[in-house]
């Protein structure tokens, strides 16, 4: 027997997937690469900008050293180079200790103890920032590879649309069909997001890890990683901060521009969501069902649609495969290959299997597990900014 639904849900399920199509098509009408450096204004300021660039390692041996390196070629900036040391068991501190002494642009702070009711890249952060001198700081992570020309885009940008914060969603260099479609995914779900800030829309913000470029004055006058102590998502939650400072926010896809290395494959970046989904959501458990429950019943109708053998069916699975259009757009411009556009409708669903599973993971252990720190649900709730 030929499994089948009433007609009126196959219909529904194709008109809403035709409404996710033109929301992402919408949204990724704002959403681009970095601008070239050709194609910005030349900046007002004859002198280059002073950024201090900080950065939060720990037990990062085996790319600390080719990050920094990376960091130390951009062009058109004047550099201070902060990284702190966070509570390193391997070699990190040692390689630290000899870039130091090879480029006085490099400054290390090695942190030994963690204060209580701090998370450990939070307090990284918050310590690194206190010497920084720079008129702008770009908080980056250990394990990320900047483009030579990225700062200094990001500072034309910054000025070309009187912006106080540049940020680059993390760009990959995915080493399956199916972890690009991840990324592909990835990069739908936070298109209105980064839509919103470009559009300048009221209470919009964001942030990522991988490149958040701020105004030291702005940051200063936002409260810092102090008042971030407790968020899981530090780098997201410094963009509401910002937002609520008065800040103007521009943001990107890192692509090559802001490269990170880990989730090249679907099941790292399943498991790179363990911690933070969750914390995305505010951990509202409730929310998370919601979501989880709607989602999957809109693919679920459409593969039953498909093998029901019926025409509505068959228009609903065929809504579906419609996401594959706005996934080809994101696709070209992360410079991924067309066909993992097409598995990308395929591989959304599996978005919310990792944030069921983040919620499942938190409640089963009672909180968060990072940096071999353990952080209780109720110290994250009661820290959490919202």
């Amino acid at each position: 027997m030929r499994p089948t639904l009433p007609q009126w849900m196959y219909w529904l399920d194709a008109l809403l997937f035709v409404g996710m199509t033109l929301h992402f098509l919408w949204h990724l009408r704002w959403v681009h690469r970095l601008p070239t450096l050709d194609s910005l204004p030349a900046p007002s300021d004859a002198r280059e900008p002073f950024v201090s660039v900080i950065l939060a390692a720990r037990d990062e041996e085996k790319r600390v050293e080719d990050t920094i390196g990376r960091v130390l070629q951009q062009k058109g900036v004047r550099l201070q180079i902060i990284v702190a040391n966070d509570r390193s068991t391997d070699k990190t501190g040692p390689i630290l200790d000899r870039l130091a002494g090879e480029d006085a642009r490099i400054q290390v702070l090695h942190i030994k103890e963690l204060p209580p009711n701090w998370l450990g890249k939070c307090h990284a952060c918050h310590l690194a920032s206190q010497q920084a001198s720079g008129d702008w700081l770009l908080f980056t992570d250990a394990d990320c590879w900047l483009h030579p020309e990225a700062l200094a885009r990001a500072l034309r940008v910054a000025e070309r649309d009187a912006a106080d914060h540049v940020t680059l969603l993390p760009g990959v260099a995915p080493r399956t069909l199916a972890a690009a479609g991840w990324h592909i995914g990835f990069t739908l779900g936070a298109s209105d997001w980064v839509s919103r800030v470009n559009r300048n829309r009221p209470r919009a913000h964001l942030g990522a890890g991988a490149f958040n470029l701020v105004s030291a004055e702005l940051y200063r006058k936002a409260g810092g990683h102090e008042k971030l102590r407790l968020s899981v998502v530090d780098d997201v939650k410094l963009g509401l901060l910002l937002q609520r400072a008065g800040c103007r926010t521009r943001g990107f896809f890192g692509a090559s521009d802001a490269e990170c290395h880990w989730g090249t494959t679907l099941g790292e970046g399943i498991q790179l969501m363990e911690k933070n989904f969750f914390a995305i959501v505010d951990y509202r458990a409730s929310l998370v069902i919601g979501l989880v429950v709607s989602m999957w019943s809109f693919w679920g109708i459409a593969f039953i649609g498909l093998f029901s053998c019926t025409l509505p069916g068959l228009i609903a699975f065929c809504g579906m495969l419609l996401l594959a259009i706005p996934s080809f757009v994101a696709a070209r411009r992360l410079g991924f290959s067309p066909a993992s556009a097409l598995v990308t409708p395929f591989i959304l669903p599996l978005a919310h299997y990792a944030l069921l599973r983040s919620m499942i993971l938190t409640l089963r252990r009672g909180g968060v597990r990072w940096r071999d720190t353990f952080y209780p649900l109720a110290l994250l709730r009661r820290g959490n900014l919202r």
